[in-house]
């Protein structure tokens, strides 16, 4: 009976943005180097050969230059950290970096000193596809009020960062193959030099938290940056394919890929931004998976087959079920129990072994 109740919410709930665009498919071909194909070579199989030259060597793939080209700005509402991406995309909005630094609370609530960083915990926030530019403030400040330093990043084409012909963060999960391949590797790169910039300013003990799209960006990130602790991970799957295929939320990307495409070949496109594929690289850290019972967006068995991987290769790992959906972990109470239990991990985790 409480599945029926919280499917027939989650419908409502997604029913309620009436924007999505069904767009074309498409192979991408020019979000990938040439690397010497033989340009006569069937898309598929082109980009099956760039897949697999990534997947030899994913730390060059998500590693970033490092840039000493940050610019922190103070505004009431959290100041606002701005850099140049590693990644160039043709629209020149997506190019600029901005994420809002919420500085942590002492035991007494009041903010800590700007330099009193050195030694401190900080996260690196990063929230789900389409989350407007509020999204996960809160979180970020209830981090803050327990005494954890946050960075909420903008994902790729999302709010500040989307071009004026978009409504959606439509470029960075498609039906165009390798583009979304290519903008979620930047949103890697991103946090990469995000975290670069709080380790300069003398944070020792970092953090990552995402949420559904952000959670799969946060896991890459995390196996690919070896100054993060600890991961919590909300809404997860071990293939970004099968979510897409099958998800609520993606049913229009799903209708541009259908009659183009199988699952079982985009799951093998889509291996570089996958989580399955890089969980032995995360067994130095601390993991906490969060799945929701009645998720129709992260179906329930595609978390439950990544934490059953989890167990099976033997990476530490704590898991969190919440009683009821995707959406609805939005709503309260749910989003006060998700809350909780991200920030207690955190907490936990990223505790100064010293004291």
């Amino acid at each position: 009976m409480l599945q029926g109740l919280f499917h027939a919410w989650e419908r409502r709930l997604a029913a309620a943005t009436t924007d999505r665009v069904v767009r074309p498919f498409e192979w991408g071909l020019e979000w990938i180097p040439e690397n010497g194909h033989d340009p006569a070579t069937a898309p598929a199989d082109r980009l099956g050969r760039w897949t697999s030259e990534v997947m030899v060597d994913s730390d060059a793939f998500f590693t970033p230059p490092p840039t000493t080209d940050y610019t922190l700005t103070p505004r009431p509402e959290g100041d606002l950290l701005t850099f140049p991406s590693a990644f160039r995309t043709p629209h020149h909005e997506n190019n600029t970096v901005y994420a809002r630094y919420f500085r942590a609370r002492n035991p007494k609530g009041r903010l800590r000193a700007p330099g009193a960083s050195a030694g401190q915990a900080a996260v690196l926030v990063l929230p789900q596809w389409n989350s407007t530019v509020d999204g996960h403030i809160g979180l970020s400040k209830l981090l803050a009020w327990s005494g954890i330093s946050a960075l909420r990043l903008s994902l790729p084409y999302h709010d500040w960062r989307m071009p004026p012909e978009l409504h959606r963060a439509d470029y960075i999960v498609s039906a165009n193959v390798a583009r979304t391949v290519q903008v979620c590797r930047q949103a890697v790169l991103d946090a990469r030099r995000a975290i670069a910039w709080l380790a300069a300013r003398g944070y020792e003990r970092i953090g990552i938290l995402g949420s559904s799209l952000g959670s799969c960006l946060a896991l890459l990130t995390t196996a690919h940056e070896p100054l993060i602790r600890a991961e919590a991970l909300n809404h997860v799957s071990p293939h970004f394919a099968d979510v897409v295929w099958r998800g609520l939320s993606t049913r229009h990307v799903r209708e541009g890929l259908d009659g183009h495409i199988e699952l079982d070949l985009l799951r093998t496109l889509w291996r570089p931004i996958s989580p399955r594929w890089y969980l032995e690289r995360l067994r130095d850290r601390k993991t906490l998976l969060v799945y929701a019972r009645y998720d129709l967006t992260f179906p329930p068995d595609l978390s439950e087959d990544l934490v059953a991987a989890f167990r099976d290769l033997g990476i530490p790992h704590e898991v969190a079920t919440l009683r009821c959906g995707h959406y609805t972990t939005g709503k309260a109470p749910f989003k006060f129990v998700d809350g909780f239990i991200l920030t207690r991990f955190l907490k936990r985790a990223l505790a100064d072994e010293r004291t």
